[in-house]
């Protein structure tokens, strides 16, 4: 048994492995080693780890050197405010939604929005509203919202008091956020964005604009995820519609009291790259990015999404590659392949293999992983083709955080028609729930539930025993 459980796994996998294409957007430390400032900080992290003395200002009240750091952050992104985020995006989600709505109150959301979004909905114990996520059929891919659907919900929806959008999803998919902020300021509502992937939009014209500058009401960013900051690191921006006094309030609510200054120091030198370096940076790396995908486009049997070929998507941030292959390939042991190559993708999600880059990311990396699908043979890897199904939203029976203060047992799956849904069922991929707290189950979701299983998917929300959580009657 080992002595040091964590130390000792992770060294292990630092040794073993090249983590090119994943996160965080440091790339192993070096969009650290790129200045002489942010080299002085990566040879001095640990000591940086101090508490708030006399001199280093108090996050929770900035008045120096935070406060300072905070308003060129809002200056480089154009919000009203931005605050630094110790705790992650889901602190930044938590904090918008509590800021934004009352108990009870009625909000449009995406289907498959993060977690942390949802978790927020149910504990300000809000009503949601759902946006269906359009599938595109020709490549199997949960692509943006339903836009058309979404405008209709804005405008005939007098009670819901905002909406919240992800910009851009995980395969870098942005919808035509600018119509629909202009539409709900029209209707009154608030526009929320998790922008957890899209900290370096704006920074570019190759780039989609940035959601602060398309004019939405709050705007969570991982600085993590594509910047040179390190893990568990976000911004939240605020437009000029927040109530200030209580986004601050919020935010500390939902923030360490002991926050981290390795993390704060990191965030901020995210934003002095993006503000020195950030234009040049960004254009080299989709120069380096559009490049390699017209190789990889032209190996036999392999193809990268792009924007041109699908005519739903406004925009798709072309520094990360949507990975598919031909029809029959088991695409999970495509991704061990590439692990076994030294190249660690993102994620796979039975249809794509996602890889994130950052400008630290060089052209003999992407050669890398050009040369590992070059010399890939296809015929290994065969397996079940999955579907994407496009269903419909199911009865709202009770609002999810009724649900959740109910009593529940396990059910077979195929038992549960009629029931009522504890916890959502989410076959992954392709990663949007077919069922959420307190929806009805009907024979068509029981259907579905059987499609996934057949295909060998992993669902969320479902023991081993193909049980699921329902209320008890």
């Amino acid at each position: 048994m080992s002595k040091l459980p964590i130390v000792e796994g992770v060294m292990k996998y630092v040794r073993e492995n090249n983590k090119l294409f994943c996160m965080p957007g440091h790339k192993s430390g070096k969009g650290f080693k790129t200045t002489e400032i942010g080299r002085e900080l990566y040879n001095n992290f640990i000591e940086a780890d101090i508490t708030e003395v006399e001199g280093l200002d108090n996050l929770h009240h900035p008045d120096g050197i935070i406060k300072e750091a905070q308003q060129k952050l809002s200056d480089l992104y154009g919000s009203r405010k931005s605050y630094f985020l110790v705790n992650g995006s889901t602190s930044g989600n938590m904090a918008m939604i509590f800021s934004c709505f009352n108990e009870r109150e009625e909000v449009i959301v995406e289907r498959n929005c993060h977690r942390s979004i949802f978790n927020g909905i149910i504990m300000r114990k809000l009503k949601p509203i759902y946006i269906k996520n359009k599938i595109d059929k020709k490549i199997n891919t949960p692509l943006s919202i339903d836009e058309e659907y979404l405008l209709y919900l804005i405008r005939n929806n007098n009670n819901a008091k905002g909406i919240i959008i992800t910009y851009p999803n995980y395969y870098g998919v942005c919808c035509n956020l600018k119509l629909i902020i202009n539409e709900a300021h029209k209707q009154g509502l608030m526009v929320l964005i998790d922008g957890a992937h899209g900290a370096h939009f704006g920074m570019s014209s190759g780039l989609p604009e940035n959601a602060v500058r398309l004019g939405a009401d709050y705007v969570v960013m991982s600085a993590h995820k594509t910047l040179p900051s390190l893990t568990q690191t976000a911004y939240l921006h605020i437009g000029n519609n927040v109530d200030v006094e209580k986004i601050d309030f919020y935010v500390s609510a939902f923030l360490s009291t002991s926050p981290s200054y390795m993390l704060m120091c990191s965030m901020d030198y995210a934003r002095y790259f993006l503000e020195y370096k950030g234009k040049e940076a960004y254009d080299q790396l989709i120069y380096i990015c559009n490049l390699y995908k017209k190789k990889i486009n032209n190996i036999s049997d392999f193809h990268i999404i792009s924007k041109e070929e699908v005519m739903e998507v406004y925009d798709m941030d072309v520094t990360r590659y949507v990975l598919q292959t031909r029809v029959g390939i088991d695409m999970y042991k495509l991704s061990e392949y590439l692990r076994d190559k030294k190249v660690q993708p993102e994620m796979c999600d039975g249809v794509n293999i996602i890889f994130i880059f950052s400008p630290f990311n060089t052209a003999e990396e992407f050669k890398i992983l050009y040369e590992a699908l070059l010399k890939c043979n296809l015929e290994n890897f065969q397996g079940e083709s999955i579907l994407a199904l496009d269903q419909k939203i199911p009865h709202m029976e009770l609002m999810p955080w009724e649900v959740l203060l109910m009593a529940s047992e396990l059910k077979d799956y195929r038992e549960t028609n009629g029931r009522i849904c504890k916890e959502a069922i989410v076959p992954y991929p392709p990663g949007i729930p077919i069922i959420q707290q307190g929806e009805t189950i009907d024979v068509d979701i029981i259907k579905a539930i059987d499609y996934y299983i057949k295909c060998g998917v992993s669902i969320l929300g479902m023991d081993d025993k193909f049980k699921i959580k329902v209320t008890r009657d």
